[in-house]
């Protein structure tokens, strides 16, 4: 029983990690553009509009978050192996990781706008100085708890795998958490507030993102004030629940036939969600229907 309480407690920690993971994920991807909106911002200039916008995206979240905490948490299991204290490990592996982040982010941004010299796309340096300490920032935040979770499942829940391993398979989680539910506030709720809600990007508006803000051009930075609000939390509980949805069915039901209680208890939790998602997307369809704009047009 206390065994199970204790289980249970880094469960709920975990997860609570795994929240604050995913927000910092979602808010840095949405400041450098690495998410799938960024090829509206690469194409922008094509099209005529300059803008102020970041654009570090070298590949997709997934791969660039396992690599992040893979190379983090490599780092912290190399120091912790020679006896250094294991919060100041996963700092510090944190933090050199978070570096080469940079310099990816740096490199990517010169170089995707500097393919863009022939449409005039400048290069602004206060962007660089600006935007490229504040993605570091969140990607430190995200690396630092996914380290920090991963070290606390080998700990605490005795875990197999290897610090650098687990890192990776929950960096790859994390980043595509981030990817699939946060983007979408970024890419179609921010990117272009100009078309009308329900209405989708129509290919005429290719390219045409909002780049004016309250007061004078839009920088990456206030994308960032946005997606922190929205983005960030949503792609936060959705990894957060992930991390301590899988803990909790192996915690409850590991010891049940020999591991496949787990097994099934995830099936039955996928089943919850399918139906759960259904009637979501069903109710929606049924209560808000197709753009009023396109019925009209088809009518007359």
């Amino acid at each position: 029983m206390e065994n199970l309480v204790l289980g249970i407690g880094i469960t709920a920690l975990a997860g609570a990690l795994a929240t604050v993971a995913g927000a910092a994920e979602d808010t840095e991807s949405d400041i450098g553009s690495q998410g799938d909106p960024n090829s509206q911002v690469q194409l922008a200039p094509q099209m005529g509009y300059i803008h102020r916008i970041y654009n570090k995206a070298v590949s997709g979240e997934p791969p660039a978050y396992g690599l992040w905490c893979a190379l983090g948490a490599g780092i912290a299991w190399a120091l912790m192996s020679i006896q250094i204290n294991a919060v100041l490990a996963i700092v510090l592996g944190s933090a050199i990781a978070v570096f080469v982040q940079g310099v990816y982010a740096t490199t990517a941004y010169l170089g995707r706008t500097a393919s863009l010299a022939k449409f005039e796309q400048p290069v602004y340096i206060d962007i660089i100085k600006s935007v490229t300490t504040v993605t570091m920032a969140h990607a430190f935040v995200a690396i630092f708890t996914t380290v920090a979770m991963c070290q606390l499942m080998i700990v605490a829940l005795g875990h197999p795998f290897p610090l650098p391993l687990l890192a990776l398979v929950w960096g790859i989680a994390l980043g595509a958490a981030g990817s699939a539910t946060g983007n979408p506030f970024y890419g179609k709720e921010r990117q272009y507030q100009e078309q009308k809600f329900g209405a989708g990007v129509p290919i005429s508006a290719s390219g045409n993102i909002v780049r004016y803000a309250e007061a004078g051009q839009r920088s990456s930075l206030d994308n960032g004030w946005f997606a922190s609000k929205l983005g960030g939390p949503a792609s936060g509980i959705c990894f957060g629940l992930i991390v301590f949805l899988e803990l909790w069915r192996t915690v409850l039901f590991e010891q049940i036939g020999a591991g496949w209680g787990a097994i099934i208890a995830g099936v039955v939790l996928i089943l919850v969600f399918m139906v759960i998602d259904r009637y979501i997307e069903t109710w929606a369809r049924k209560t808000y229907g197709p753009y009023v704009a396109e019925t009209e047009e088809a009518a007359s």
